[in-house]
């Protein structure tokens, strides 16, 4: 499988047993953008040509258009996702420059101002898509056929789209990086943002951030939003529905997308 590989361990329990438990990867990434590395990441060494266009566009580096190719080289202690970028986005790749080394649970390493970690984002255009608390419940129970990395390993972040079925799923070690690599995914096949953008952690600002630069209007999340991501999707004009599990889950920000009659997404 890739991103994972067996590793030999024991088990202590009424008896000691060897044997072997499948285990994710992390290697380091190095995202390079017009020849310069912007960041470093450690992450999961599958998809990495979306990580690279996901990262560009979340990061407010470039717009997709902006992009001209993208390379992955493997480098002696890692690998190297190189994205080159049309000239006119080298003044936003100087403004938003990171020289960050960052371990997988963090997503502003490396960031030299306030300003760019608090950075607002777009307000998402108007959507007609709408949900009925049953679809929140289904598109959280789609989940687990789409985490075959998770299934095997039980040690990865899974992010995917959903718009009444899963379109695009994605895993990583980092949530940052797992969300990256679904933007990055869905912009390289052509998959409009008109849905809802599904995590398996918790929502943090920097996670209703990058979704916002997707434009995607809806997050259903597992776990916990931060009071600081709630008043970042009030103002980014996203739905933030939380702690979804089992039959419940809660509402955060524009509940109007809420609809509490009819089966169909629209």
């Amino acid at each position: 499988m890739i991103g994972a590989r067996p590793t030999p361990r024991l088990v202590f329990g009424p008896s000691v047993q060897p044997g072997e438990r499948v285990l994710p990867e992390e290697v380091a990434v190095a995202l390079s953008f017009n020849g310069s590395t912007q960041a470093v990441m450690m992450a999961t060494p599958a998809d990495l040509e979306d990580f690279g266009v996901g990262f560009a566009l979340t990061e407010g580096i470039a717009r997709p258009e902006e992009i001209l190719s993208v390379d992955v080289v493997e480098v002696p202690r890692g690998q190297d996702v190189q994205v080159w970028l049309k000239p006119e986005a080298e003044t936003r790749l100087t403004a938003r420059r990171r020289t960050m080394s960052g371990p997988v649970g963090c997503g502003l390493c490396g960031i030299d101002s306030i300003e760019q970690a608090l950075r607002e984002v777009p307000v998402v255009e108007p959507s007609r898509f709408r949900l009925t608390p049953a679809q929140v419940r289904e598109a959280v129970a789609s989940l687990p056929g789409e985490q075959r990395l998770h299934d095997a390993t039980r040690a990865v972040h899974g992010a995917a789209f959903w718009n009444g079925r899963v379109l695009l799923a994605r895993e990583d070690v980092g949530r940052h990086n797992a969300l990256d690599k679904l933007v990055g995914g869905m912009l390289r096949q052509g998959i409009r943002p008109d849905g809802a953008v599904v995590l398996t952690s918790r929502v943090s600002t920097d996670m209703v951030q990058k979704v916002a630069m997707l434009g995607a209007p809806l997050i259903i999340a597992v776990s916990a939003p931060t009071v600081e991501a709630v008043q970042l999707a009030e103002r980014a004009g996203i739905t933030l529905i939380a702690l979804a599990r089992g039959d419940r889950f809660e509402v955060f920000s524009h509940t109007d997308r809420l609809k509490t009659e009819g089966a169909h997404v629209g």
